[in-house]
């Protein structure tokens, strides 16, 4: 059924009439289309339910395009992104009209997951002005990370997972919850790929995160362990572009005290309750979308 999703966002691009946006959409990588997987799961594959997956499809393709303007990102899962190859003014046009093609279609679906998903993008757009002021120094600020880890990823898996949810008259307040912890969960285990994983399985540069501004939960725990001599230089680093040898002491030091580890504990608990949660509900096809998310490489 992810075909037809696929099929139904080909058919909404289409409807603009317009060929550079087509073609454009064309050269988006499709990622792992998680939030697809979620509302086909847990609401089956009717008409409504197709058109709900794509358009949240469609706002998080558009959400990622905008990411990439506001990183200056020059790739996106290994493909140069559009902000590299067209510029950030198209990028971010193309953005808007795949944003609002999405509100468009939502309306007709229902006006509760209209007002469900709409909320989201609110959060989302939160939670990347947030990421941007958060990312202008270091800092060890636990709440505001998991807050804007919350707006910028979670609030749209949850999302989905609601939408979904209210289309089938399932029990909204129990799939949202499991869709908030795997957001949150999902993007942990990211951030901590962002140090574990070579560039080749990024899509990016490793550590790239960093180097970028952002301060993830990794660096925080190995900030609270660090002398303070370490500590300095470890704040001298942020927003640096590492040679070979500052990027090697930092993965030293993760390894040394533990810090891959305690943050990925950190995301296996969310785990954990999301699981438990789906199989009290016979869900198992969910709890294994939430096991697998677990069992990622590091």
């Amino acid at each position: 059924m992810i075909n037809a999703v696929e099929r139904k966002i080909e058919q909404y691009v289409a409807e603009l009439d317009d060929s550079f946006v087509t073609s454009l959409y064309r050269r988006l990588p499709r990622g792992k289309r998680l939030r697809t997987k979620l509302i086909l799961k847990i609401a089956g594959s009717d008409l409504k339910v197709i058109k709900t997956a794509a358009t949240v499809e469609m706002i998080h393709a558009a959400s990622l395009l905008h990411d990439d303007v506001i990183d200056d990102a020059k790739s996106r899962r290994g493909r140069v992104s559009v902000n590299a190859s067209e510029g950030s003014k198209t990028a971010i046009m193309i953005g808007d009209i795949l944003y609002s093609k999405a509100f468009f279609e939502l309306i007709s679906i229902s006006p509760e997951v209209a007002k469900v998903v709409s909320n989201a993008v609110v959060q989302l757009s939160l939670g990347e002005l947030s990421d941007v002021e958060l990312s202008r120094k270091f800092h060890t600020n636990r709440d505001a990370y998991l807050k804007m880890l919350y707006q910028k990823t979670a609030s749209l898996m949850e999302a989905s997972a609601e939408a979904a949810a209210i289309l089938v008259g399932k029990d909204r307040v129990a799939y949202r919850d499991y869709g908030r912890k795997l957001g949150l969960a999902f993007q942990m285990i990211d951030d901590i790929l962002d140090i574990t994983a070579d560039s080749k399985t990024l899509g990016k540069p490793a550590l790239h995160d960093f180097v970028e501004g952002k301060v993830t939960l990794p660096y925080m725990y190995l900030y609270d362990v660090l002398a303070d001599v370490d500590r300095e230089y470890l704040v001298s680093l942020h927003r640096k572009r590492l040679s070979s040898d500052e990027a090697l002491w930092i993965k030293i030091a993760m390894k040394k005290y533990g810090i891959v580890e305690k943050s990925y504990a950190e995301a296996k608990e969310l785990i954990l309750e999301a699981v438990d949660s789906m199989e009290k509900l016979g869900e198992y096809d969910l709890s294994n979308i939430a096991k697998a998310m677990i069992e990622r490489e590091f």
